[in-house]
């Protein structure tokens, strides 16, 4: 255990990345509203004017792409020409089309079902190969590293202020940073906060760097984490009026650190966003998180990563990993034998006991998909503490 500084980073629904994350999750969600079996990989572009929705998708119904998007723009507040990018005359483009057939033979079918195995769970087989981490500390009560617990709290209260009219100069587009030293490898004070917040150029910096210190720092922040010596940065280049698409191409899937564990823990690349379960970027990333909290929770470790691999059309995983950075109370590999144990991590089990095939994904998109106390998902559930406990001290 060490003395150091970490940060992490986080951004508001407005952030043009975060526009592409919401627009390709609520088609996502729009598709299995109608159709739970759907198939999609959903990504969507931003620039100035312009929304690109593209990918693929394999359902038995129709959704209104134009309509979906558009209302998400509307609702995360680019409804005025000013800022670039508006959601009734921004131009919007649809190409999407259906998913790879050689895909679809691995997913549809299990290599396990097909070399004589008749079990209903392993039918379905991972949608593509790749590693997936899942992570819990004890050292925030959502059992998330505090400086993106603290990073996505403030990203969160800008655009809250802004909503509300409480700072109506305020753009939808801004972004949140916390330092966070620790000592023996506990968190102890926040040592530097940055934001960055887009505005009206009607408004001057020194208003904008005291209504940012009133309305959401001091409100997030703790007291007893800060001290004299704390560093605050509020729009630090003076001036930050051209943002959103206008100012940066969005994509989907590029903030899957914001996305995840602000960098705390490792990632395996894939991001979330766009993405039907059968894609175990997402779903496996969910079950590993689910699982790593879980175990923190009942005491084995105060901090716990747990990676997942699978191969593309095969049910079982590859290998599974457990790291508790020196703070088990049992041996890494005992905890392995209590996952396998309580946890089939087959795609399709994943997706049953997660209920993953409902459209409860547009909502992750923004603030984090892990940590939320705001929203009650599966993966956040402490459904499993009870039985890892009697796992502990049997």
């Amino acid at each position: 255990m060490k003395n150091f500084l970490f940060t992490s980073e986080s951004v508001t629904e407005g952030h043009p990345d975060k526009i592409c994350d919401q627009v390709s999750d609520a088609v996502l969600d729009a598709f299995l509203a109608k159709d739970p079996q759907a198939r999609v990989a959903c990504e969507v572009s931003a620039a100035t004017g312009l929304l690109l929705v593209m990918g693929e998708v394999t359902a038995d119904c129709y959704v209104d792409i134009q309509s979906v998007a558009r209302d998400v723009v509307r609702r995360i507040g680019y409804t005025d020409s000013r800022h670039g990018f508006d959601a009734d005359s921004l131009a919007l483009l649809v190409a999407l089309n259906g998913q790879s057939p050689d895909i679809a033979l691995g997913v549809d079918r299990s290599f396990e079902a097909k070399v004589g195995g008749s079990d209903v769970a392993a039918d379905l087989g991972a949608g593509d190969q790749g590693m997936m981490f899942g992570y819990a500390t004890n050292e925030t009560d959502t059992y998330m590293p505090m400086p993106i617990y603290f990073a996505h709290k403030l990203a969160k209260q800008l655009a809250d202020v802004r909503k509300a009219k409480i700072l109506p100069y305020l753009g939808p587009d801004g972004k949140s940073q916390v330092t966070v030293e620790y000592q023996n490898g506990k968190p102890i004070q926040v040592d530097a906060v940055v934001i960055s917040a887009q505005h009206l150029p009607s408004v001057c910096i020194e208003t904008i760097r005291q209504d940012i210190l009133d309305n959401v720092i001091w409100p997030v922040i703790p007291d007893h984490l800060l001290d004299d010596n704390t560093k605050i940065f509020v729009n630090p280049t003076g001036r930050f009026v051209v943002g959103g698409p206008q100012g940066d191409c969005g994509l989907t899937g590029r903030k899957i650190i914001v996305d995840t564990y602000g960098g705390f823990a490792r990632h395996g690349g894939g991001a979330f966003s766009g993405k039907d379960p059968t894609k175990v970027d997402r779903s496996a990333a969910y079950a590993a998180r689910h699982i790593a909290k879980n175990l923190v929770a009942a005491g084995f470790a105060d901090r716990l990563e747990l990676q997942i691999a699978y191969a593309i059309g095969v049910a079982e995983p590859v290998s599974l990993l457990v790291d508790t950075f020196g703070t088990g109370r049992v041996s890494d590999e005992c905890i392995i034998e209590v996952i396998r144990k309580h946890h089939d991590l087959r795609p399709s089990t994943i997706i049953d006991h997660l209920e993953l095939r409902r459209p409860i994904y547009a909502q992750t998109a923004a603030y984090g998909h892990f940590g939320r106390s705001d929203l009650d998902l599966p993966w956040e559930q402490l459904n499993m503490v009870n039985a890892f406990k009697a796992e502990l001290f049997a």
